[in-house]
């Protein structure tokens, strides 16, 4: 089975906001907030909810412009993520309050400070900052 999920592009004075969502600090490899998406709910309002319940930031979300995909075969896993744009519609006052306590830090960062961050997916800076056509990252096995 796939799981689909969504993630925010949220830039603000020329920096983009990463997460780590990974328990426990046990890992340092960043990503953008966002999560899985819920049946019968269109995919920017599953986005706005995700990011509100992630970081307590409110967004509007544009368009889509980035995917990508990976997986465990071991476990039988495999994510396909939407990436999209998004603007800031409230204060940029963050508040972690994830759910279900995965997100535990989050940062702005600039594209010089993500490309020496570890992150995922590796193309994410040039797909962010060089405003183009939609790009795909192709199926790559899970890390953490």
């Amino acid at each position: 089975m796939i799981r689909l999920a969504v993630r925010a592009a949220i830039l603000h004075r020329d920096r983009v906001l990463v997460v780590n969502a990974y328990p426990g600090q046990q890992s340092d490899l960043w990503c953008l907030p966002g999560g899985g998406a819920d049946p019968h709910t269109a995919l920017p309002d599953n986005l706005a909810r995700e990011v509100l319940e992630e970081t307590g930031l409110i967004v509007t979300i544009g368009a889509p412009f980035l995917v990508n995909e990976f997986h465990d075969p071991t476990r039988r896993f495999h994510q396909v993520e939407i990436h999209f744009h998004a603007l800031l519609a409230g204060p940029d006052r963050l508040a972690l309050s994830d759910p279900e306590g995965i997100v535990n830090r989050a940062r702005w960062v600039t594209r010089a400070e993500l490309a020496a961050l570890r992150h995922k997916p590796d193309m994410l800076g040039d797909a962010i900052w060089d405003k183009g056509t939609a790009r795909y990252d192709p199926l790559e096995r899970i890390v953490t």
